[in-house]
């Protein structure tokens, strides 16, 4: 593997911090990655969550987040971007990772637009497009840091971004409604007689259940694409199966149905669970 470039090996300790105080499920599950593939994540992760945070934090018509959103998609599209930090990253990655796919970057940059535009997820195939667009390339990009080709690696890796974005909404569905957005379908909602307004607690467990249901499925097409990583089949097993232990939280803290909750895996648990990946259990998530 080729050498790193100085400025950018210069911002590991950052992409460190910022994965340990954002993504601490993934950073415990990457200590289990080789150290070089784990910076190249960490660094990875550096430029997707800035991106993120900008979208969240200064959102639609701030000049910094449309000009460094317009640069990484111009670099996915090998067009002469404007030099800023994520360009800079993602020219050392795709050097050192001569396969990264550049459309996921791009398609991930759309789906940082659809957040600025606020997101109209009518249909289910809408949500499976949207969590694409946040996850699913990100697992995509990761395939392509961990050795992994062709196109039933691609498939995987798809599908365990969406499931882990799916989720994501199932865990954070009162704090998103707080906040005055829903990312569950319409359609979905209109099926179980939810208001979209109001989530009303009292209607939700049928509906959940139905959520988590197709989670599980992504995950259970996801798993054994694991076994064609080269690096890091530990690594995003542990991850894989932790996230997953998320649904299976939800569904002991009662759906919600008691009081708004956002359910989080005990830390004990949590161990527990990558102790088993380190001994060989746990393939089936």
């Amino acid at each position: 593997m080729t050498t790193r470039d100085p400025e950018v090996a210069a911002l590991l300790p950052e992409a460190q911090r910022t994965m340990r105080r954002v993504a601490r499920t993934f950073a415990t599950a990457a200590w289990l990655l080789p150290r070089a593939v784990r910076e190249d994540t960490e660094l990875l992760y550096l430029v997707l969550r800035t991106l993120d945070d900008l979208v969240d934090l200064e959102g639609a018509g701030s000049d910094d987040a449309d000009a460094r959103l317009a640069a990484a998609e111009a670099w996915a599209h090998d067009a002469s971007p404007a030099p800023t930090r994520e360009t800079r990253i993602l020219d050392d990655l795709a050097r050192r990772h001569p396969s990264l796919p550049r459309d996921a970057v791009a398609d991930f940059v759309a789906g940082m637009r659809q957040d600025l535009a606020g997101p109209r997820i009518e249909t289910e195939e809408d949500l499976d497009v949207y969590a694409y667009r946040v996850a699913g390339t990100v697992g995509r990009l990761m395939a392509e840091l961990l050795g992994a080709e062709g196109p039933d690696a691609d498939r995987a890796a798809r599908a365990l971004g969406i499931a882990m974005q799916r989720t994501n909404i199932i865990r954070d569905v009162d704090e998103d409604l707080a906040r005055g957005r829903i990312y569950l379908p319409v359609a979905t909602l209109a099926t179980f007689g939810i208001a979209k307004a109001t989530l009303a607690t009292a209607d939700r467990r049928a509906l959940l259940h139905d959520e988590i249901g197709r989670a599980d499925a992504l995950y259970d097409a996801a798993m054994p694409g694991i076994a064609l990583l080269r690096h890091g089949r530990r690594s995003i097993r542990a991850a894989a199966v932790m996230y997953r232990e998320i649904l299976r939280q939800v569904e002991r803290d009662g759906m919600g149905e008691r009081r708004p909750w956002r359910s989080v895996v005990p830390r004990r648990r949590k161990a527990v669970l990558v102790f088993g990946v380190v001994l060989g259990r746990g393939a089936a998530g």
